[in-house]
């Protein structure tokens, strides 16, 4: 899904490098608790800019903040409007197959990212996005996942930056969903906000959705 350049407007008011979006999509894989297929982290970029975004040589680290980053992959730029999807380890097929029933929205791209000491904890942690020239592009903090089935990612729709999110996905609230082969799972992965949930979106950087896994 994309938007109008006019509901991306607002995105467009801060020096290059210029990516406004969200992470939008926490949701732990408890260990014996919620162990969906693919069973990894996922989380979700969302470019909001007028302009298609290069994000080649990015990287990703969660709370120890930049000392343990690692290397985003699988995707080398993200269209004005686009929104894509990061998991921890290889995991398009099951990712897919388990969300979408193997009949994903057209053209969603799924990267992914692999290294020690970057998996989500289930009691609470944080995602960061850094640039080619490791400056921070997108924060996002957030506390203990759901621990009550259907377990429910973390929504950050109101592209808090910087910040701790801690609203949680409801089925039919900004596009979220129940996975179509586990009915465990609420989330809104590759859907992009309509333009009257942008309304609090900030210039810049930031992080849409997340899906965590217990280290």
């Amino acid at each position: 899904a994309t938007l109008s350049p006019a509901s991306r407007r607002a995105c467009h008011r801060r020096p290059a490098p210029v990516i406004c979006g969200f992470v939008r999509g926490i949701l732990d894989t408890v260990a014996g608790v919620v162990i969906p297929p693919y069973a990894t982290d996922w989380f979700e970029l969302t470019n909001l800019d007028l302009f298609s975004v290069t994000i080649t040589g990015w990287q990703m680290d969660d709370s120890s903040n930049g000392t343990g980053k690692v290397n985003l992959t699988g995707i080398t730029s993200i269209a004005a409007g686009e929104s894509v999807i990061f998991t921890e380890n290889a995991a398009t097929a099951s990712f897919l197959n388990t969300w979408f029933g193997g009949t994903p929205p057209a053209g969603l791209q799924i990267g992914n990212y692999t290294g020690g000491g970057v998996g989500l904890s289930q009691t609470g942690d944080a995602v960061n996005i850094y640039d080619a020239s490791a400056v921070l592009q997108a924060n996002v903090v957030f506390g203990s996942s759901d621990a009550t089935a259907p377990f429910q990612t973390f929504d950050n729709t109101a592209a808090l930056n910087n910040a701790t999110i801690s609203t949680l996905s409801l089925v039919g609230t900004n596009g979220a969903f129940v996975a179509v082969n586990d009915s465990g799972e609420i989330g809104s992965p590759g859907v992009v906000p309509e333009p009257g949930s942008l309304a609090l979106l900030l210039g810049g950087a930031a992080l849409l959705g997340l899906r965590r896994r217990r280290n």
